[in-house]
């Protein structure tokens, strides 16, 4: 028999395991946020059951890592709990096999980092905690749980933490996320406030990380617009962090909502910031990229949008700028598409009676003439006054089509006769 992975008193965790509630909320303490094991094992045992298993699996290793090694599907107990959920990370295989070994690995090495999480779990208490604080535990059998995130499969969250308008789902409907570097210029803050207030004016809710720089300046310009904006937090909705921004998120909180994936008193970190990311792209109908350089973190949120598919775009900026050379990254790849404003914005995430107006350059005399009246018009003289018959072989057009155009130039002020010819006015 091998050593236990962890340390639990007879009587088992200090908490109702078998309550989902409580149950979901320890996984989100147990699992670091996108794990695709936690999120593939909960998804198919439920939260009670997984934990179940995994309080099984960590008291004694050796016996789980000989179920799982039987990758073809699991033994069901009396209660119709799977014994094995290794077959849950991939198609059921008879016997061992390559998939077989690998999908048993990675179940045993998260049994291993998940153990030691177990001895001091305390749901309950970090629930009081968000109650203390207005909030609301969502999980993906209520109503207002966002069923944008199903696009993630296994990585997608097992709970969130909210503070503010509980009901996601319908902040989610018409969204945007607006997203960019810490590190931003003043011509990327004048542009995110621009399209902010602009996608805000849309009714659209406008979603970012709640970091400094362009993710500020996007929830400002909800703000000031009266529009409801989300931040996801890297940590814990009771840490509203960066505490430079804790009165913007706070405004947040009461025009739109704090979420977090990870329960109160988790501390921000770098891989939680990249994780929360892929919600920020999963939860709205389309992202933009303001400015980020080539290191940026919101270049993480552009990358899980395309692979889910999602609309993408990013906002040019000068060529010798570094702040924007992320963006033109995107576009070399052909990754993303231009957008300039709040029209083209709303017009690339398919707002329904929105579309971008088509830009073009400043108007000239001639521009609605037709083929013939144009190629007349450039045959037409400057100094010395020619024939009507001259100008139709210049032109390359037929007589009648040439008397005619030079009828329609002298109406519009573009032609004049003298000298019995005809010259350019």
């Amino acid at each position: 028999m091998g050593e236990p992975l962890f340390e639990l008193p007879r009587a088992g965790l200090r908490f109702d395991a078998d309550d989902p509630v409580l149950a979901r909320a320890a996984w989100s303490r147990i699992a670091e946020p996108g794990d695709p094991v936690a999120g593939a094992l909960v998804g198919n045992l439920g939260p009670a059951g997984a934990l179940d298993w995994l309080v099984d699996a960590a008291r004694a290793p050796e016996r789980a890592g000989a179920v799982l090694r039987r990758i073809g599907g699991g033994t069901a107990n009396p209660g119709g709990r799977t014994d094995a959920p290794g077959h849950l990370l991939g198609p059921a295989v008879e016997g061992p096999s390559a998939f077989g070994t690998r999908a048993a690995g990675l179940v045993v090495a998260a049994v291993r980092r998940w153990a030691p999480r177990l001895e001091r779990l305390d749901p309950e208490g970090e629930l009081a905690v968000l109650a203390r604080y207005g909030g609301t535990f969502l999980t993906p059998d209520d109503p207002r749980w966002p069923t944008t995130f199903a696009g993630l499969g296994a990585a997608a969250p097992l709970c969130l933490w909210v503070r503010g308008d509980p009901d996601l789902a319908r902040l989610a409907e018409r969204s945007v996320s607006l997203v960019g570097s810490r590190a931003c210029t003043d011509y990327g803050i004048r542009v995110t406030r621009s399209l902010a207030c602009g996608l805000a004016d849309r009714g659209f809710t406008i979603v970012s990380g709640g970091a400094n720089g362009i993710d500020a300046e996007a929830h400002r310009g909800a703000l000031v617009s009266g529009a409801p904006t989300m931040a996801f937090l890297a940590g814990g909705v009771d840490r509203l962090y960066p505490a430079s921004n804790t009165d913007l998120l706070r405004r947040t909180i009461e025009q739109g909502a704090v979420v977090a994936e990870a329960p109160p008193g988790s501390v921000p970190g770098k891989q939680r910031f990249l994780k929360r990311n892929r919600l920020i792209a999963s939860l709205t109908s389309g992202t933009v990229v303001v400015e980020a350089s080539v290191r940026s973190g919101a270049l993480s949120t552009a990358n899980h949008a395309v692979a889910l598919l999602r609309p993408l775009g990013v906002v040019p900026g000068p060529v010798t700028s570094m702040a924007s050379a992320g963006c033109h990254e995107l576009l070399r790849r052909g990754a993303a598409v231009c957008v300039t404003d709040a029209a083209e914005a709303a017009e690339l995430v398919g707002d329904v009676g929105e579309t971008a107006p088509q830009r073009r350059g400043e108007s000239r005399p001639g521009d609605d003439l037709d083929a013939a009246g144009k190629a007349v018009l450039d045959a037409l003289p400057v100094r010395k006054p020619a024939h009507e018959r001259s100008i139709a072989r210049a032109a390359g057009v037929a007589l009648g089509d040439a008397t005619g155009a030079l009828g329609l130039l002298e109406l519009m002020g573009l032609a004049e006769q003298k000298d019995g010819g005809w010259l350019r006015r």
